[in-house]
């Protein structure tokens, strides 16, 4: 609970912050607008992560602090988990022997901290952290304002996801008060890729298929169409979205081959299809409209399976909606 988490704060003094692995702009956003407010009220405070940021995240302010570790190896009174659906997440070792402080947006999110701070209904973990900044009494300064900025427009595709919310834009105005400039900062996460993306784009891309409906998309990226693009983690940001621009695709499954027989998914919807409890089945989660989870096997039996029950999920929502047309 948010009390908690205020408490907590007002009576210790170090803290780490740490977020999932392979980063997105909500997991560095809300982290380095995290660490800006404890800084601000006179506590110590640093972010540590086990992978490398994002290109996209690395202008943003205290980015360059960061600390790339494997395992705890400071002593902290508490450490910050922020947009993890359980402990194993950050993959950083001994991290599960620490007070934890769980912090997520998700409602699949397991309540594996020693406090759980769990609000499924705002849009990002960023607005989170301007809620707790008022709650403590805090001040959004320049750099929490632009870490907290980049987190919501990363987890809001700039706004045009469902999770937006006139609270999310209220938070949004606040910040652009305060000096958050939303050119620059869209500028910094959209336009700042290598060119690898580009090549390995034109590779996914050329996987993309259909199934016989035309309603649900599904596209590959093997280890091979990395290495010979030379992209960079966090390249391939967004490409799961890309098959939604069209009319036609409700869903769409980007599988990424991690190791031999071993992938990360990532499933996309429009409107009321569920993709969230899709990803549950595999030991998974996120929101209805976009979430993930990685599975084992045979690639194109796994993705059978997967496109199975997507398909599945896309046609119980259109049977409903014909259903309710009738009543």
């Amino acid at each position: 609970m948010l009390s908690q988490v205020v408490e907590l704060i007002e009576n210790k003094q170090f803290f780490g912050i740490t977020t999932h692995v392979r980063p997105d702009g909500d997991g560095v956003g809300s982290s380095l607008g995290l660490c800006w407010l404890l800084r601000s009220l006179g506590k110590s405070a640093e972010v540590i992560v086990s992978s490398n940021v994002p290109v996209s995240y690395q202008k943003l302010p205290g980015a360059d602090e960061i600390r790339l570790v494997s395992e705890i190896d400071r002593e902290y009174d508490a450490v910050f988990v922020i947009e993890c659906s359980d402990v194993l997440r950050p993959e950083i070792i001994n991290l599960d022997k620490q007070f934890t402080v769980n912090i997520d947006h998700h409602a699949t999110c397991e309540h594996f901290g020693t406090v759980n701070w769990i609000d499924s209904t705002a849009s990002a973990v960023g607005e989170m952290i301007y809620n707790l900044c008022k709650a403590i009494g805090g001040r959004v300064t320049k750099e929490i304002a632009d870490c907290v900025y980049c987190a919501l427009v990363a987890d809001t595709g700039s706004f045009h996801y469902p999770n937006t919310t006139d609270r999310t834009l209220k938070v949004a105005s606040e910040l652009v008060k305060v000096g958050a400039k939303p050119a620059e900062i869209s500028e910094m996460i959209y336009n700042n890729y290598s060119w690898g993306r580009i090549e390995l784009m034109r590779e996914v891309l050329n996987t993309v298929r259909r199934d016989d409906s035309g309603k649900v998309a599904f596209l590959r990226q093997t280890l091979a169409m990395k290495r010979l693009s030379s992209a960079l983690e966090g390249d391939n940001a967004n490409f799961v979205n890309i098959p939604l621009m069209s009319a036609e695709c409700e869903a769409v499954i980007f599988m990424r081959e991690v190791e031999d027989e071993i992938y990360r998914v990532s499933l996309r919807s429009k409107g009321k299809i569920n993709v969230a409890k899709i990803a549950e089945q595999y030991g998974g989660g996120g929101h209805k409209n976009a979430a993930g989870c990685c599975v084992k096997g045979d690639w194109d039996e796994v993705e059978l399976e997967l496109v199975s029950e997507v398909v599945k999920a896309v046609k119980k929502v259109h049977e409903e909606e014909l259903e309710l047309s009738f009543a």
